[in-house]
C-alpha cells in the first residue's frame, strides 16, 4: 500500500527528520495497542531504546504496557 500524504503534512514532518511519518503512524498504532513495542520500533525503523527515546520525547511516555501486547514482546524476546 502507497500512502500519499497531504502536502501540509510537509512542513510539519521535515523538522521531526527522516521517516518521521513512519514513526509516527508506528507510535499511533503502538499506543492505539494495535500493534506491540517490538513491532512499532520495526516498523517505524528504531531499535528499542531509539523508539523509546522518541516516545518520550514526542509523548512523555514511553512503554505502554497492555496484557496482549506484553505477551507479544515476551515472545520476541525469547527470539532474539
Amino acid at each position: 500500500m502507497n500512502i500519499h500524504l497531504q502536502p501540509e503534512f510537509d512542513d510539519i514532518l521535515q523538522p521531526l527528520g527522516h521517516s518521521a511519518a513512519e514513526f509516527f503512524l508506528a507510535a499511533s498504532l503502538y499506543h492505539a495497542h494495535k500493534i506491540s513495542f517490538a513491532s512499532a520500533a520495526h516498523m517505524a525503523g528504531l531499535d528499542f531504546e531509539a523508539f523509546k527515546t522518541r516516545l518520550l520525547e514526542h509523548f512523555n511516555q514511553g512503554y505502554v504496557v497492555a496484557d496482549e501486547c506484553a505477551l507479544e514482546d515476551i515472545q520476541m524476546i525469547g527470539k532474539l
